[in-house]
């Protein structure tokens, strides 16, 4: 945390929304061969939700959730002042944060999208604080949505199984510097692994005739699981111990651990490295499935209206995925 800092920041509400499909294991198994077991003692996961509605978009998600976090403290949407969306999966390419500023009525907020995949909350988290920090802005929204099946290859077993669509918002809000929330953050890439998990862009085969331009598409999400659980098991708990032992905290004062809900290995692999109690992980994998980067502001909201979480709790917040990209965010809830 730098010592400029001249406002504190505290998420002050959270909200999110789940398409209304539920696919599980044994539905996945009559176009794909699996099974329950298999999927289950590898990932964790039970089922997933699926944006399959006729005309809905991730962008609709993210709305339904923004909406949540503002009517939960009853504030008027005019007094946001930045808006960011953590999305791989944009319904627009060029981005959709400014029509999710539009239907939620926050006229005077500042809006754009921020790609880091399944990173992306942390990272905008982070982005977010920043701007509070030096009093730029006061009220920031940030959410984070995917709607990932749109870009998975349902063939694909190793990757089919393994995402959901989503969307969780929170509020993040300036406050005093003695009330700070957002207590340190770290931040990490490696393009060396980026081919690790990707959605690459293919040109055609044919050029424009007159221009000699080749034109393509996207294809499918491809990962190197192994190499993705390796990495996130061994960069991970270093990511955490940096930012705690930076504040002078230990893994005892820990009193929650929220991570990006990839894979329950992973989760459980992380914590144990930590030495911190599986009571302390907060999970809604089995659920969900993995929802990028709305995996942790869902798994959040549901552990705030749960009551999971209380007052003065301390929170460790770590993403990873693709990039390779990771972070983690400290906050005294």
């Amino acid at each position: 945390m730098k010592s400029y800092m001249i406002q504190g920041a505290k998420i002050i509400a959270t909200g999110s929304a789940i398409p209304s499909l539920k696919v599980s294991n044994e539905q996945m198994s009559s176009f794909v061969e699996t099974s329950d077991e298999w999927i289950f003692t590898r990932t964790g996961i039970k089922e997933r939700r699926l944006l399959t509605e006729s005309g809905k978009s991730i962008t609709d998600l993210a709305v339904e959730a923004s909406i949540k976090a503002i009517n939960s403290i009853a504030m008027d949407p005019k007094k946001i002042d930045l808006i960011i969306l953590a999305t791989s999966s944009p319904n627009d390419l060029f981005g959709s944060a400014s029509k999710i500023q539009n239907e939620i009525g926050a006229i005077n907020a500042v809006a754009f999208d921020l790609t880091a995949a399944c990173s992306g909350f942390v990272v905008g988290i982070i982005t977010a604080s920043q701007f509070i920090f030096t009093g730029t802005y006061k009220n920031v929204l940030v959410i984070g949505a995917d709607a990932l099946s749109k870009w998975v290859d349902w063939s694909d077993r190793s990757t089919c199984i393994l995402f959901g669509d989503a969307a969780g918002a929170v509020i993040v809000q300036s406050c005093n510097s003695v009330s700070n929330s957002i207590l340190n953050f770290h931040l990490s890439t490696d393009g060396n692994y980026a081919d690790y998990l990707s959605i690459a862009y293919k040109e055609n085969l044919e050029p424009h005739p007159t221009l000699n331009l080749c034109q393509g598409s996207f294809k499918y999400i491809s990962m190197n699981g192994k190499e993705v659980y390796k990495f996130a098991v061994s960069q991970v708990p270093l990511s955490i111990l940096k930012c705690l032992n930076d504040i002078n905290l230990s893994v005892k004062d820990v009193d929650w651990l929220l991570l990006h809900q990839a894979n329950e290995r992973i989760l459980t692999a992380v914590a144990e490295k930590l030495s911190i109690s599986s009571h302390k992980v907060i999970s809604n994998l089995s659920k969900y499935g993995n929802t990028s980067a709305a995996s942790i502001p869902l798994a959040l909201n549901e552990a705030v209206q749960s009551n999971q979480v209380s007052r003065n709790d301390i929170v460790v917040i770590a993403g990873f995925g693709a990039g390779l990209t990771w972070g983690t965010v400290v906050i005294r809830w």
